[in-house]
């Protein structure tokens, strides 16, 4: 018996909270659908459930998508619009807000959507259904604003202020991944902010790619690129077994640039990296000037192979300097999650590699549609060690590629 039936079949005893609804927003169109059709899977093949049960109303379908609309005017202002009854459903909404590829008119000109935008027509989907629904939840994989997340001056608290208003919407749930700091949620520390990680995707990917590597302390690093990522290194080196390192950001306090105090340098705390294979775990790639000069160092620390692992590729200034890095040999590897809208060009990178969250993310809305618990989803450690003792001992070639190339989150 799989492990996916196995964690599924928790299920089968658990009614539904409400008939499960997805809306999708534009922004998040691609992953959107394909969240759906795991969906569609889960119910058919995997629950085996009496359809006559009025429980079970509307359980197996073969789209859970809601149709709903988000529409511009020609001065910009927009307004959201359902298109079918949100009474009594359990909905969740998935945005998301750093997709910058979409347009609007305003006034004859053409603006590209901004966060704000994708966060305004969240909110304007939520006044739609009216607290119509039986229970409303977020799906916001890169948090809206998640690095204005402390006061450190005369400043906003944007993400914090975020939270607060979903919550005073009705929001019961929000869901997101890898937030910069996820205590913005004591804003309202009764309601329910999920945070999840994606560290076991990321070493399906590596094992996939680089298949003769070695996990275990002798030959294995993961490196924290600054203090902030820290707890989310010493995670993923514990669980593998492997030794763990960290960098720290001296910055220039006299000056301030694009709103931060500019990094000096990066200086390294850990042990001899000399023919290690270092992974290098951060929340985000914004501009990458940062993770490169990360990597540059390693390689000067004679570093075998270098990865990258983001969870969110935004790769705000271009691919050209990553372009020039990767043929310096500086890293070798950069995965990111499929969480954020990638475009075509970065996805032909030879480069580039993407990891996919769908059935994770599938998974997560499956089990909080039947309020069961999600411990075994949400920490992944013994899905990690099964995958690593597979690896590491060098199983049957043909079960070995099973594993690896599987759709399993």
């Amino acid at each position: 018996m799989s492990a996916d039936i196995e964690l599924h079949e928790l299920l089968d005893r658990k009614i539904p909270i409400a008939p499960l609804e997805l809306i999708v927003m534009p922004s998040a169109q691609e992953i959107g659908d394909q969240v759906n059709n795991y969906l569609v899977s889960f119910r058919h093949e995997y629950h085996n459930l009496v359809d006559e049960d009025p429980a079970f109303k509307d359980y197996s379908r073969d789209d859970y998508r809601m149709k709903a609309d988000c529409v511009r005017f020609g001065t910009g202002e927009g307004k959201g619009e359902i298109l079918e009854s949100a009474r009594g459903k359990d909905i969740y909404i998935v945005t998301d807000v750093m997709n910058h590829s979409l347009t609007y008119k305003m006034n004859g000109f053409v603006n590209h959507m901004s966060p704000d935008d994708h966060f305004q027509d969240l909110k304007r989907i939520i006044a739609a259904i009216n607290g119509k629904a039986a229970r409303l939840n977020v799906i916001m994989p890169f948090l809206y604003e998640g690095r204005q997340h402390k006061r450190s001056g005369r400043e906003s608290l944007d993400a914090a202020l975020m939270f607060r208003e979903l919550v005073d919407l009705g929001v019961k749930n929000f869901i997101t991944f890898d937030a910069h700091d996820p205590r913005i949620q004591n804003v309202a520390p009764l309601s329910n902010f999920e945070n999840y990680i994606s560290p076991y995707q990321f070493l399906r990917v590596i094992m996939r790619e680089f298949p003769d590597i070695v996990l275990d302390k002798e030959h294995f690093v993961v490196i924290s690129p600054d203090e902030g990522a820290l707890d989310r290194a010493v995670y993923f080196a514990n669980v593998i077994n492997a030794d763990t390192g960290m960098f720290y950001k001296r910055r220039d306090y006299s000056k301030i640039v694009n709103g931060k105090n500019p990094i000096v340098a990066h200086e390294f705390l850990g042990t001899d990296l000399t023919g290690k294979d270092v992974i290098v775990m951060d929340d985000m790639i914004s501009s990458g000037g940062s993770i490169l000069d990360t990597a540059r160092q390693l390689k000067q620390m004679n570093a075998n192979h270098v990865f990258l692992c983001t969870t969110f590729g935004l790769f705000t200034d271009g691919l050209d300097a990553f372009d020039k890095a990767y043929d310096n040999g500086d890293f070798d590897m950069i995965i990111t999650t499929n969480l954020t809208w990638q475009p075509q060009e970065l996805r032909e990178r030879k480069w580039f590699n993407e990891a996919d969250m769908s059935k994770y993310l599938a998974t997560i809305i499956d089990f909080l549609n039947h309020d069961a618990t999600i411990e075994n989803v949400s920490t992944p450690t013994d899905k990690i060690h099964e995958l690593l003792a597979k690896y590491n001992a060098h199983e049957a070639s043909e079960l070995e590629q099973e594993t690896l190339q599987s759709t399993e989150f």
